[in-house]
């Protein structure tokens, strides 16, 4: 997969965890993660994995592992 998509992709994760959380504490929700909240527990655990997962994603997309020296 383009770097770029990977990057997008993990950025899009981040943002609508973070910002399901945030709106979740004003009693908002977005529409198309509505299915998450069926048991609250469940739904803050998925919300948190979205970021967890997005920022990996963003990470390891971005590293160059070229650079990276080995073992001396």
């Amino acid at each position: 997969m383009n770097k770029t998509i990977q990057t997008t992709i993990g950025f899009l994760l981040l943002l609508f965890g973070t910002l399901s959380i945030v709106l979740s504490l004003v009693g908002v929700k977005l529409t198309f993660l509505t299915w998450l909240d069926i048991n609250p527990l469940f739904g803050f655990v998925a919300k948190l994995l979205m970021i967890i997962g997005g920022i990996v994603l963003a990470v390891l997309s971005n590293t160059n592992w070229r650079d990276i020296d080995g073992p001396a």
